[in-house]
Parts: structure tokens; sequence; C-alpha cells
């Protein structure tokens, strides 16, 4: 009797093994890649935003490229910088290079970076930060760049945006349910705090002179829609700050997302300015990461004044964001399902 039972059971076990190996693949078929992607001109992936490209039924991801594999004085590898574009036709599993955006629109080579594009009304809007010319040190005026298209590749240039300053940069756009759009933005002349603008057309915007998020310094603010609340991410350089709010108006203070290292490759050291997808139940936090430093700024110049090439690269990454006891934490070495489906789909 008893060994009746031991063989039934056993059989039973063995009669299990195709549904654990099916779930097991079925897993590994859809964990997200780490890095999700490295610039394969530059190595210098930075700032990334999500687009659903609704003319190639794919997602971009538009980056700023910074030139990191270029050996010059201090930080001019963050400047000279186009928008790069990574493609993927499969969901999310792969990512591969399309090339860079001609955003040009005076003379001479211009540094942009960390873009914002939102779809409204059958048209791409583009905000992203623009400075004129290439330079060595961190310098120059910040100002924000309107762009049109229709098809994400060809852009035209509508206007340079007057905000609270004229060094503004990193734009985070939501469109609230009254149909008024707001813009979320760095202000480094206010200390590097989080301003705000409203327009009810894109074009033409009004902007409030109190911060909001103000504090402590921060940059690459980004606003979402989760799980009945809206969120915002800021940068701190040592992971992301969160800020859930019910109105997009008074925002309450959370906790910090991607501080520590993961034990994935390229993973580390904390998580810089991003872009979050919500898909359904599902959002997920794409990032930058500095692979090559111990800390977000750590890294010294040589006796050329060149920071090493090591310091200078950066990957991107993305994690899945976890709605946990009313706010969002993220495990950033938690193996998760990544599906980018198609977001018309849930409309």
């Amino acid at each position: 009797m008893n060994k009746n039972l031991l063989l039934l059971s056993f059989y039973f076990l063995i009669s299990l093994l195709p549904v654990v190996v099916n779930a097991q693949q079925n897993q590994n078929q859809h964990k997200a890649p780490a890095p999700l992607f490295r610039d394969p001109i530059y190595d210098g992936a930075a700032d990334p935003v999500l687009v659903w490209n609704r003319e190639e039924k794919k997602w971009w991801m538009l980056y700023t490229q910074r030139r990191a594999n270029v050996d010059a004085q201090d930080v001019a590898f963050c400047y000279g910088t186009k928008i790069g574009i990574a493609c993927s036709d499969d969901e999310g599993k792969s990512w591969y290079y399309r090339g860079a955006l001609d955003l040009e629109f005076e003379r001479g080579i211009n540094t942009f970076w960390a873009p914002d594009v939102v779809y409204h009304d059958g048209t791409y809007h583009m905000f992203v930060s623009y400075i004129k010319g290439v330079r060595n040190h961190w310098s120059g005026l910040a100002t924000m760049a309107h762009y049109t298209s229709k098809n994400l590749w060809d852009w035209e240039f509508q206007d340079l945006v007057k905000l609270t300053s004229d060094n503004v940069i990193d734009a985070t756009l939501y469109q609230m349910p009254d149909g008024i759009w707001k813009m979320w933005f760095k202000d480094s002349t206010r200390g590097s705090v989080t301003m705000l603008a409203e327009s009810s057309d894109l074009f033409n915007w009004k902007f409030d002179e109190k911060p909001a998020i103000g504090g402590k310094a921060h940059e690459g603010p980004k606003v979402f829609h989760f799980q009945d609340y809206y969120w915002m991410l800021t940068d701190e350089w040592a992971g992301m700050r969160v800020y859930r709010s019910k109105d997009t108006q008074n925002w309450e203070k959370q906790g910090m997302i991607l501080t520590d290292a993961s034990a994935r490759p390229e993973d580390t050291p904390s998580g810089a300015h991003g872009d979050v997808v919500v898909l359904g139940d599902k959002a997920y936090v794409f990032y930058f990461t500095h692979p090559g430093r111990e800390t977000h700024f750590e890294g010294s110049l040589n006796e050329h004044g060149v920071l090493p090439y090591p310091k200078r690269r950066s990957s991107i990454q993305v994690a899945a964001l976890q709605f946990t006891e009313g706010t969002l934490k993220c495990d950033r070495s938690d193996d998760f399902k990544f599906i980018m489906s198609n977001p018309e789909e849930l409309e």
C-alpha cells in the first residue's frame, strides 16, 4: 500500500516537470536584458524616454547620446550630443540602434539633452534641452526647444519656450483630465529644483514662480499616473526620490528607489535620470547607470585633464515598480516579467 502511494507520488511529480520547465522558459523568454541597451556608436546612452511609434508599431527609446568613447577635456563628452534612437520590435526583449535625430536649427554643432515626447491630436511634440555649441566644462545656458513631427523621424523646430529662467533642462509632460498640459522641469538658477508650467495647446505656456518641488537640489523629474495616484520621480544623484499626489498640485515626499547597486550586469552604482512606462497594471522604470563608477560622481581627471573612459560610459537599464503599502518600491535585482505590449491596444 505504502509502496503504491510512493509510486503514485513519484509519477505525479514527474508529470509536473513539463509544467515547471515551461514556466521557467516562459519567465526567461520575458526576462529584461541587463543592460537593456548600450549605444554602439559612442557608448554613452543617458536620459532615456520611451515612445510608441504609431507608424512603425514599435517601441522607440530616445536618449541623450553622450560621446563617452571620445577622449576630450573634462565633461566635453556630455556636449555636442544628439538625441539617439534605439528600437525594439519584439516587445522590449532586444534593442538596436537606428541613428540620431537631426534637430539643428542654427549653424554649428550644438548640444541636445534629455528629451520628452508626447503624442497629441496626430502630432508628436518634443521638448528637449538645448545649449549652443560644445563646451569642455559645465557651462552654457540651457533653453527648452519645442519640435513637432508626424513620424518621429522628421522634426520641425517650433520655438524656444520661455520658462522661469534662461537655464532650464529636463522637461516631463502630462495631460490632465481637463485637457491642460503640465510641464515640470529643472531650473538651475533656483538651486536646481523642479518648476511647473501649464498650457492648453503645447505652444503657449504660463509658469508658476513657486517651485513645484523645492528643497534639496535634484533634476530629471518624471511624472506619471499609476494605481490611482500621480507620481513624480526626481534624480538626487544617488537614486531617485518618490513623490505622491492626488492632484499634481500637492506632492507628498516618499522614500528613495534605485539607490544601491544590483547584481545585474552594468547595473551600478545608482539609477539616474529616467522614464516610466505604465502598461495596464504594470509600471517599468527606465534609467541609466555609470557601471564603471563607485558612486554617481566618482572619477578624477587624468594628467591631461581627461576623465578615463570607464568613468564616462553609461548604460540603460529597466526595472519593475511595485505599489506596496501606498507607495512605490523597486528591487532592481529582482527578476520580473518584462513585456512592452502595444499601448494602443490598452487605450
